[in-house]
């Protein structure tokens, strides 16, 4: 499994902002898996958060696919919320935090 880097703020608990860097070679899907694991503290292969219950993985990474030219897309956002959290999914790093 590829690990990016996590940045962690706010203290700990589910008060806490995770923000994870993702590696070039790395599926959004994979990392915001990732990034959802660490937010709740749980194994990302026993993970009671089941990404595919929110959102498409395959659509999500169609996102930032290269483009037909060979370019990346390195502007735009996916936000979406994910029980008691928002996930914000970029190019290059992936942010939870508490909603409302």
């Amino acid at each position: 499994m590829t690990e990016g880097r996590v940045n962690e703020s706010n203290g700990c608990g589910f008060g806490r902002r995770i923000q994870y860097e993702r590696r070039a070679d790395e599926p959004p899907s994979i990392a915001t898996a990732l990034a959802l694991a660490q937010y709740y503290g749980d194994d990302v292969t026993a993970a009671s958060t089941q990404l595919y219950d929110y959102i498409d993985p395959e659509a999500l990474d169609s996102l930032f696919a290269e483009t037909n030219r060979g370019g990346s897309r390195a502007t735009g956002t996916v936000e979406f919320e994910i029980e008691d959290a928002v996930v914000a999914v970029r190019h290059d790093r992936i942010e939870v935090r508490p909603s409302g």
